[in-house]
């Protein structure tokens, strides 16, 4: 009987010293990227903030595209860092409006000049060169692209960057050569046209074929969002409003791109915080282990010990 007594006592022990290490095993909340970011973008970094709590909103990332959550009646504003040595310049857009002049966006129209490290926070729609009109969360039905009558890109902040052009160096004099008769002659240039003409020739079949790609693309896109159908979301989308005036000013300067296309081009989309969590953009914290189940629980106590007696009866 001691020999089964020791032996039984060393198990309920060893089985005493296992059950701590379990408990105490931290369970891991899902993180909305990997690692955790608020900024993206090269030539720029940029991220987009809450102005009531100053706070920069977790950016998520889902089936390749960028999400921020946003609250109703929030303000925010877009940060942006030039991340360059050199000055940069940002074409913005909100809700797919260009927000220094109004118009539908485009890559080419006006927006910022940062200086090489300029940091600054865009608050509004540009109103003039001493106020905007604050960005602030808001329906899609009061956001100031459904009010000017263009609410199909609501719902996503755009920005195209373009490095400066810069000035090509004067041509070098010409180098004068002795002549026989005691004269100079000029060393001829051979032209670059026919080489320009080449390259010229050489990129019109790559422009086709990329155009040819953007509208297989278009027409493929169109097919899906036609074929496939999203559920209703569980709450109204957001849009951006045209909020109350504030003072911001701003400068004139001259930029001249160095290319005609964007060097980067960054897409943040936004909604509602249960919007994203509906659509599987934000995960959901796993459930905490050992949940207890509906009716009586095989283990309601955590208290370690042994049985005890029962109390007497009462006859």
């Amino acid at each position: 009987m001691k020999r089964r007594l020791l032996f039984s006592t060393a198990l309920a022990w060893t089985a005493l010293g296992v059950l701590p290490a379990c408990a105490e095993s931290p369970v891991r909340p899902l993180s909305p990227l990997s690692p955790p970011s608020n900024r993206i973008g090269s030539l720029m970094q940029l991220s987009v903030v809450d102005r009531a709590s100053g706070r920069e909103l977790p950016i998520y990332r889902h089936r390749g595209e960028y999400w921020v959550a946003g609250r109703p009646g929030t303000r925010y504003a877009i940060r942006a860092r030039n991340a360059m040595g050199e000055r940069v310049m940002a074409v913005m857009s909100v809700d797919g409006i260009n927000i220094v002049t109004g118009e539908t966006a485009g890559v080419l129209q006006n927006g910022y000049v940062f200086s090489g490290g300029e940091r600054s926070d865009i608050t509004g729609w540009r109103k003039s060169d001493s106020q905007i009109a604050a960005f602030e969360f808001t329906s899609i039905g009061n956001s100031y692209a459904s009010r000017t009558g263009r609410p199909d890109d609501v719902g996503v902040i755009g920005v195209a960057m373009f490095r400066e052009r810069v000035p090509e160096p004067p041509p070098a004099p010409p180098i004068a050569f002795p002549r026989r008769d005691g004269g100079t002659r000029e060393m001829e240039r051979r032209s670059e046209a026919p080489s320009a003409a080449a390259e010229a020739a050489s990129a019109a079949p790559a422009a086709q074929a990329r155009s040819a790609d953007s509208a297989l693309g278009a027409e493929a896109s169109a097919s899906a969002k036609g074929s496939l159908a999203p559920p209703a979301p569980p709450s109204p989308s957001l849009g951006t409003a045209h909020g109350r005036r504030e003072t911001s000013h701003v400068g004139h300067t001259s930029f001249e791109r160095a290319q005609s296309t964007p060097d980067e081009v960054v897409r943040i989309r936004y909604d509602s915080r249960e919007n994203l969590i509906a659509a599987g953009v934000i995960p959901v914290p796993p459930p905490a282990r050992w949940p207890r189940p509906d009716g009586p629980s095989a283990f309601p106590g955590s208290e370690m010990g042994y049985v005890p007696d029962p109390p007497a009866r009462y006859e």
